[in-house]
């Protein structure tokens, strides 16, 4: 089998170079859709790419028919071809789902309406909803992710200020949810139990070896990523997991937008809001800030500060170190089930690291990843 992986940028036949932006694993191997960009051009656009060869999608993706209508209002800033789309459009952002894709979606929204402590969060107001869009009003501000990349700016006063007001926003949230009203709205979403995120882990596992397990110079990988897959899964069920509290589900720092001191942090993209333990959000979080340590996208001090409030949050939250120890795993092995090889590389070796390190010394302290990400 010869291996073809995606690769940084591909020409289409009209000699145009297209940028890989993003790219997903499709269902036979060898075969993969792409989000690609290029100079000049605003926004993204689908591309396939089978086996080596690059094709360009229409723009009207036939399993969005909404999208067709729809990116006529704005710009394309999001696409992930056959699945869903994001449109920013005069303020506002269009979400483009399949037909009747948006229920779900639209029904997180309101629940997360109910749950979110107005003084520490604010959400994007839903202006309009059909059964494949949702139609969002528009936070501004730069997000937690901007703030850590802009070295013109913002100092880092201002950075440790905007995680210290996360953090204390973040508690205030989590206890929130707590309340006896909130209770009830809070028991109709979706748990997130560590046997479900298992299975998440075994989704992503089966889908990146569909596509590499014959291949010969992978052969090692592979074999690392089963023993790995095979550990995280142990951890997540070998010891009695938190109690469960609100949680986002998909909580990095590209979700968080930054308060002016006068209104609340602005938290985006609730399709994923569910009960799970507070270390599933908290892990998740950490780990992607590790990753943007790691490929150079935030520096040691930045990372360390934020790091530093999200393990504060994490203990005063009584967070079992075992458990933050093993959703982080578990999202490092996401990152390893990554298209991109690049990627998967680099939290393949990420992972050993911490596999090694939690062998040699326990899962007794919120302090592994600290010591881990500090090496380059």
């Amino acid at each position: 089998m010869i291996w073809h992986p995606p690769q940084p940028q591909y020409v289409d036949e009209s000699g145009t170079t297209w940028g890989v932006h993003r790219a997903w694993h499709d269902r036979k191997p060898g075969e993969y859709v792409l989000e690609v960009l290029t100079p000049g051009r605003p926004g993204v656009r689908g591309a396939y790419l089978s086996h080596g060869r690059f094709e360009l999608l229409p723009e009207d993706d036939p399993q969005l028919p909404s999208l067709r209508t729809e990116r006529r209002h704005g710009e394309i800033i999001s696409h992930r071809p056959y699945m869903r789309a994001i449109i920013r459009a005069e303020g506002r952002y269009i979400k483009v789902f399949r037909p009747g894709g948006a229920a779900v979606p639209a029904e997180r929204c309101a629940q997360v309406a109910s749950l979110l402590d107005p003084g520490a969060f604010s959400a994007p107001e839903v202006l309009h909803s059909t059964e494949d869009t949702l139609v969002f009003g528009v936070l501004s501000g730069p997000t937690l992710c901007e703030i850590g990349e802009d070295h013109v700016t913002i100092g880092e006063r201002e950075f440790a200020a905007a995680w210290e007001e996360w953090s204390r926003a973040w508690l205030a949230q989590v206890g929130a949810a707590t309340d006896a009203a909130r209770r009830t709205v809070l028991g109709t979403l979706p748990v997130h139990s560590p046997e479900v995120e298992v299975a998440d882990v075994a989704r992503w596992a089966k889908r990146w070896l569909l596509h590499t397990e014959k291949v010969p110079e992978l052969a090692s990988q592979c074999d690392a990523l089963r023993a790995t897959a095979e550990h995280v899964t142990a951890d997540l069920l070998k010891t009695a997991p938190d109690r469960l509290v609100w949680s986002h589900g998909d909580l990095h720092d590209r979700q968080i937008i930054a308060g002016d001191g006068r209104s609340p942090l602005g938290l985006l993209d609730f399709d994923d809001a569910a009960q799970a333990e507070a270390a599933r959000d908290l892990a998740i979080l950490d780990a992607h800030l590790e990753l943007r340590l790691r490929k150079n996208e935030l520096t040691p001090a930045r990372y360390l500060k934020a790091h530093a409030e999200v393990l504060a949050v994490a203990r005063h939250l009584q967070v079992s170190p075992a458990r933050f120890d093993a959703y982080s795993d578990a999202c490092w092995l996401r990152f390893a089930c990554s298209s991109l090889p690049s990627r998967s590389s680099l939290a393949t070796a990420v992972l050993n690291e911490r596999i090694k390190h939690h062998e040699s010394l326990g899962s007794t302290t919120l302090t592994a990843g600290l010591t881990i990400g500090t090496r380059s």
